[in-house]
């Protein structure tokens, strides 16, 4: 642990309450300030508030899985450490589809290991590379609820939207004003994804 005055920030992603709350309260009990999601639609609203150190995802989750929600932080936030945890996979090795830093399966491991590898991820933080912002950068996922996730290129944020229809769509975002218009350009089942791609900002 750093000696900072500031705790360390963890995101918890995790539709399972009982998972979320064991991992808070172990987390909080190691000096961290932990934060919780029970989706990645979810988790992209906690970054929006304030980004985390490190963030702890499941990947089976409704309305946006780990997959989804994991994919939309590594092109926005690719110097955020993730630590995966789930139990779509074995072993302590990273999935390759999984696009985590660490891969824990759920019932294979103990505490200790947990904190051992978040600290080593944190001690990475000042050396982990950083990219440029993308010059379009749009994920489009949508929920049950008929929400889709439009990511702004100009300030790299997330905000929710509704009512979109095949073809060109219009929205401004929610933080910084800009226009963004993207194309629906199909899908590949009615209530869950979206074939899209970004026409242009302003």
């Amino acid at each position: 642990m750093s000696a900072s005055p500031f705790p360390y920030r963890i995101l918890i992603v995790e539709d399972e309450e009982s998972l979320r709350d064991v991992g808070k309260m172990l987390l909080i009990a190691q000096g961290y300030e932990v934060r919780t999601a029970e989706d990645g639609f979810e988790g992209l609203s906690a970054l929006k508030q304030s980004l985390p150190d490190i963030i702890i995802s499941d990947l089976q989750m409704p309305n946006m899985n780990g997959f989804e929600f994991l994919s939309v932080v590594r092109r926005r936030f690719p110097t955020i450490p993730v630590i995966v945890i789930s139990g779509e996979f074995s072993g302590l090795s990273v999935p390759e589809s999984v696009l985590a830093d660490a891969f824990f399966p759920k019932g294979g491991y103990n505490p200790s290991q947990l904190f051992e590898k978040i600290i080593d991820l944190l001690h990475e933080l000042p050396t982990r590379p950083k990219t440029g912002r993308p010059n379009q950068a749009a994920v489009w996922v949508k929920n049950d609820r008929g929400t889709i996730a439009v990511s702004c290129s100009e300030c790299l944020r997330t905000f929710p939207v509704s009512n979109v229809e095949s073809g060109v769509n219009e929205a401004e975002c929610d933080f910084c004003g800009c226009v963004v218009h993207f194309e629906i350009i199909g899908t590949s089942k009615p209530s869950r994804t979206l074939s899209s791609r970004m026409l242009s900002q302003i």
